[in-house]
């Protein structure tokens, strides 16, 4: 059974005639009765009685109508529900990105999507870079956005504009106002981080690294889960730390943070997605916005 004949049963069926029937519907009268007859001798079931000139509807038939319109019904608005997604008038992306990306990056972003496709829902889940890694390897996340490097073969990434980080203390600070800071003296303050797993914990320890000094000499007191936890703890006089500009923007600006001068390095955003799976049309265009900015 196929919509084809399904369509034309109907058709059969508002016309009460054959020849009516294949007008309307641009067909043979000899292709209608064949479809017409091949319901009929597949499901050993007679839907028409032929009466004079004309045809009616059995009692199998009045019933098999209401099904066949049904499905018909159900057909069309599978096939409006494609054009939809294809014209991206409706659909869905669910996006894992980190916490500095959702709260600082991503919004601005989003709102200019939103405005091009506002029938498009876009579910956003803030977690770090480790977290967010794992969503899209699951298939939770059709996108992630992180700014910590991930190694996994099963993850491509694309580098957008990212942010920098810098070393930041509080009014109290003995190295508010330095000019410079040798790395030698990092381990002179307690520190404030974000915990391990978050891109900005990852990225600050690699700059570490590269400047010759161990992460694990640093007296970290506290590891905070979250930017905002790590800036109310800095601003409260309990150490130094590393987080984004984008983070601090706000509280530079308001002088309740201080910069101190230190090489810490420019950085990319990477947007992960799984190698094996297939973007949807609604997913891969919000992925055009960002790599085309």
């Amino acid at each position: 059974m196929t919509l084809e004949q399904l369509r034309i049963f109907v058709a059969v069926a508002a016309q009460q005639h054959v020849t009516r029937a294949a007008a309307a519907l641009n067909l043979t009268q000899s292709a209608v009765s064949a479809a017409v007859s091949s319901l009929e001798a597949r499901h050993a079931v007679r839907l028409f009685d032929r009466v004079g000139r004309r045809i009616e509807l059995t009692e199998a038939g009045r019933l098999f109508l209401n099904e066949a319109v049904a499905v018909l019904a159900r057909a069309e608005a599978a096939e409006r529900m494609l054009a939809d997604l294809s014209a991206l008038k409706r659909g869905r992306i669910a996006i894992h990105a980190s916490q500095t990306i959702t709260g600082y990056w991503l919004p601005e972003r989003l709102v200019a999507f939103h405005r091009r496709y506002p029938d498009v829902d876009v579910a956003v889940k803030a977690a770090n870079t480790a977290q967010v890694a794992k969503a899209v390897l699951d298939g939770a996340a059709d996108l992630g956005l992180v700014e910590g490097e991930v190694a996994d073969p099963l993850l491509d990434q694309d580098l957008l504009p990212g942010d920098r980080l810098l070393l930041l203390v509080g009014d109290g600070h003995p190295w508010r106002g330095r000019s410079d800071l040798p790395a030698a003296e990092l381990h002179h303050s307690p520190w404030v981080l974000r915990e391990a797993g978050s891109g900005t914990r990852s990225e600050f320890e690699e700059a570490l690294r590269g400047q010759g000094r161990a992460p694990e000499d640093l007296p970290v007191t506290l590891e905070l889960p979250s930017n905002e936890a790590v800036l109310s703890a800095v601003m409260a006089g309990a150490g130094a730390t590393a987080l984004s500009d984008l983070v601090a923007r706000g509280a530079l600006a308001a002088g309740h943070l201080h910069r101190v001068p230190f090489p810490l390095p420019e950085r990319p955003f990477r947007l992960l997605r799984h190698r094996e799976r297939g973007l949807s049309h609604a997913a891969r265009t919000f992925r055009d916005l960002l790599l085309n900015e």
